[in-house]
């Protein structure tokens, strides 16, 4: 659960970097960077075979990756139209719903109700007054997001270590470097913008992905979706510290609620676990 923590924590400061990087290469040319030089670390690190697997684990590399792609273009999307914690706040409803939809326990929606509600208030109570397609952009973030992280459970159950990781970042990025290319071109090969798309690429999709993909090997899938409550929390803190959006009373009281459910959602696991190892 540290390590789902400890990813979130990279992916929301290096989406407040990433917005600093907008205007030098737009939404879709920092997509492709971030997609791309992280394809270019995981390959180099891990070095993947690509002998001996199934049909049926190519699909699901391909289908990471294809999720991977269209989460990081629509989210990029809503961040160059609406704030950073608004659009992690409607993001992060994928995964709620998925924990909802995949819970078999009524705890589990208990608190994955209490999480909703935080995200609510984060949102100040509506979202009207939110650039409509942003918004838009940002929900559908959220259902890639449900579906990278089934994907991503299949992928670490198939593929050892981080290889199928690398494998679907490279498939993403090839889907996102026609886009980018068109939208940013020659702009990509700046040195600075280079050196800055390397260092969303390393906290937003490296080490978190990483961390995730190894923490859903341990963690069931409805506890991982409501543990994620906690980005539009960690996103307002990196919009105020890099992106200097002030945080209200309701943000903070916001926060306590998120807390409090991926609090209650690891007591839960937890409690369970030891019935487990004692029954």
């Amino acid at each position: 659960m540290a390590l789902v923590v400890g990813g979130a924590l990279s992916v929301q400061f290096g989406a407040a970097l990433a917005v600093l990087l907008i205007p030098r290469a737009g939404a879709l040319g920092v997509v492709t960077l971030r997609l791309a030089l992280a394809a270019v670390v995981l390959l180099l690190v891990c070095r993947p075979k690509v002998r001996g697997y199934s049909r049926a684990d190519w699909g699901t590399v391909v289908a990471f990756g294809t999720a991977m792609a269209a989460m990081n273009i629509c989210i990029y999307q809503a961040i160059d139209r609406i704030p950073l914690g608004a659009a992690v706040t409607l993001e992060v409803l994928g995964p709620l719903v998925l924990s909802v939809i995949v819970s078999r326990r009524l705890v589990n929606l208990l608190w994955a109700g209490l999480a909703l509600g935080g995200v609510v208030l984060l949102s100040g109570g509506g979202f009207d007054r939110l650039d409509p397609v942003g918004a838009g952009f940002a929900l559908a973030a959220g259902a890639m997001w449900a579906a990278y992280i089934v994907f991503s459970a299949r992928t670490g159950r198939r593929f050892p270590q981080a290889d199928g990781l690398a494998l679907a970042m490279a498939v993403g990025a090839a889907l996102s470097l026609p886009l980018g290319l068109a939208e940013a071109g020659a702009k990509l090969a700046v040195p600075t913008t280079l050196a800055l798309g390397l260092a969303v690429a390393l906290l937003s999709s490296v080490l978190p992905y990483t961390l995730e993909l190894i923490a859903l090997r341990r963690l069931p899938a409805p506890t991982f979706a409501v543990l994620m409550s906690l980005e539009p929390a960690i996103a307002a803190l990196a919009g105020f510290l890099v992106l200097h959006q002030a945080l209200s009373l309701t943000d903070a009281l916001a926060i306590t609620l998120v807390i409090a459910a991926s609090v209650g959602a690891i007591r839960s696991r937890t409690a369970r676990m030891g019935r487990d190892a004692t029954g």
